[in-house]
């Protein structure tokens, strides 16, 4: 089991106003911060997903967010691509994972693969 997650980012600043904007409408927060280098997000009073400041060039991630319905993967997205965020796969069933894998991607400004992911199905 994972505690939490750190990704590197260029800009914390740009970041930080990016996921500020996506990650609420999963009920995820902007809890903390060490001093201008590091912003920690979770739910209270728990952060799980940290960026850091970083120079260097940075690796591929991808890190998948469980939203509570397909609304809120589709707000999420639509909250994403208004902050900046490049589309990297729109909202939509993902059926070659399971039939009801219901997700949206998007690059964030490091190009990061940021999904929210629903597996709920509806009836």
């Amino acid at each position: 089991m994972l505690d939490h997650v750190t990704i590197g980012v260029r800009d914390i600043e740009k970041s930080r106003i990016f996921y500020d904007a996506v990650l609420h409408i999963l009920g995820i927060e902007h809890l903390y911060a060490e001093g201008e280098t590091f912003a920690g997000y979770g739910i209270r009073p728990k952060a799980f997903f940290w960026i850091g400041q970083r120079t260097g060039p940075q690796t591929g991630t991808h890190i998948a967010f469980v939203a509570k319905n397909r609304e809120a993967v589709d707000r999420f997205h639509q909250a994403a691509l208004a902050a900046g965020g490049i589309d990297n796969g729109p909202p939509g069933l993902r059926p070659h994972y399971h039939p009801d894998y219901y997700g949206a991607f998007i690059l964030d400004p490091d190009g990061h693969n940021i999904e929210a992911v629903c597996h709920l199905s509806v009836i």
